[in-house]
């Protein structure tokens, strides 16, 4: 979008003028973060988890980089590298290694909250379909990354997380198998499998980072979204990124670092499971196989299917699991509703919270153990889950009659007796 009353980058030092002549780069910071982005003066705390996303991902990056020196990649050799190595020989190798395991919850909490905030407000219609889908992407590749995370710890969790996952793509016709056989390097994860779950778990963060660059990129095309829906329409409206929002941004990162901070240091393993304390035994199975908490909802989703029907429960849950995420891609398609923000939308609302509280459940059944209760719920919030985007968004997007929207920004914040615009 353009702004014609943006600050224009003018830079007053030579030294920076001769660098801005030959490589625009402080002119591209100075108008993706800094005075020559106008923002609108609306936005509230939940806008913040996008810069909350990219420090999250930057721990990450730091403290993984760090961990993979003093990693061993082998079945052998990779449980005390960690547990013996790491967290007892290395100089801050036990703050090194809670850190990018506590770093990992606290990027997907982050993120969760940041794919809320987006179904709340209407962050996904047009024009911002094309920072959606990135964002979906990103999404993705962040489970990639954190399930090939989770097993290089070797112990049994990671090993037995490695088995019963990669063995659901056995359940696809023809070619399942070999796709198993193709991820693990073998018939069952070993040294093939870590070193190859390891270099990808490595290299991803920065596919990652790539991805991100692009999703901010989009989002400066049409300017961000706010929490009224309503676009941007003078100079009124928009207050400059800095140093507005870097300080709100700012105070948002100090709080992130806090509760982080608490986390690392005094609640260290309170995310994680016990028994990867133990190292990996194919012989010995656990009595109740989980992966991380983050993965919950959708391996509730996965064990929801427990009877053949036209296809093997096993494919249908395969299937589910993997389609409750890509459905995601659709969703600017599916709701056709011209109103961004359920504050006025009063039945989407209703229906939003009714969608927080079914994957609270989800998560809830996931981390569970299958008895017949915790799967008959998984399946009913299953349903409801995909009825949700399927049915019931475009049936109220439809009919759903929308409170009165005001007709700036301005005067949302700074209230008016002018008339207001109507849906």
């Amino acid at each position: 979008m353009s702004f014609p009353w943006a600050k224009q980058y003018e830079p007053n030092n030579p030294v920076m003028k001769w660098v801005d002549d030959r490589l625009p780069l402080p002119r591209f910071v100075y108008n993706a973060v800094g005075a020559g982005y106008p923002v609108p003066r609306n936005l509230n705390y939940f806008w913040n988890f996008g810069v909350l996303a990219g420090v999250a991902l930057t721990i990450q990056i730091l403290t993984g980089v760090i961990l993979a020196m003093h990693y061993h990649s082998s079945a052998a050799e990779a449980f005390v590298s960690i547990n013996g190595g790491i967290m007892r020989d290395v100089n801050a190798g036990w703050f090194l290694r809670f850190a990018h395991a506590n770093g990992a919850s606290m990027f997907f909490i982050v993120v969760y909250i940041h794919i809320f905030r987006g179904l709340f407000y209407g962050s996904y219609k047009a024009p911002r379909e094309m920072v959606w889908l990135l964002g979906v992407v990103i999404f993705l590749l962040m489970m990639a990354t954190a399930f090939m995370g989770y097993v290089l710890p070797w112990g049994q969790m990671s090993f037995w997380g490695a088995q019963v996952i990669t063995g659901f793509f056995s359940a696809i016709p023809v070619v399942g198998e070999w796709i198993r056989i193709w991820l693990l390097g073998g018939y069952a994860p070993d040294d093939a499998a870590l070193n190859r779950f390891f270099s990808l778990h490595y290299l991803l963060p920065f596919v990652i980072a790539g991805v991100i660059i692009l999703h901010i990129w989009a989002l400066h095309i049409p300017g961000s979204s706010n929490p009224t829906g309503v676009e941007v329409k003078d100079e009124q409206d928009t207050v400059p990124f800095h140093p507005y929002y870097t300080a709100k941004d700012g105070f948002g990162v100090g709080v992130f670092l806090i509760l982080f901070s608490i986390l690392v240091f005094f609640y260290p393993d309170a995310l994680g499971h016990p028994d990867n304390y133990i190292v990996a035994n194919p012989l010995s199975t656990p009595a109740h196989i989980v992966p991380e908490w983050y993965f919950w909802p959708f391996y509730a989703i996965l064990r929801a299917f427990t009877a053949d029907f036209l296809l093997p429960a096993k494919l249908w849950g395969v299937l589910a699991m993997f389609g409750s995420i890509l459905l995601l891609f659709f969703l600017p398609w599916l709701d056709k509703s011209p109103v961004r923000s359920a504050n006025y939308r009063p039945m989407y609302r209703i229906a939003f919270w009714v969608l927080v509280a079914d994957v609270l459940v989800l998560g809830w059944c996931g981390g569970s153990a299958a008895t017949p209760l915790y799967i008959i719920l998984s399946q009913i919030c299953a349903a409801y889950y995909f009825a949700h985007f399927l049915i019931i968004v475009p049936i109220i997007s439809r009919f759903e009659r929308p409170r009165p929207l005001p007709n700036s920004i301005t005067e949302a914040v700074l209230g008016t007796s002018a008339p207001v615009a109507t849906a």
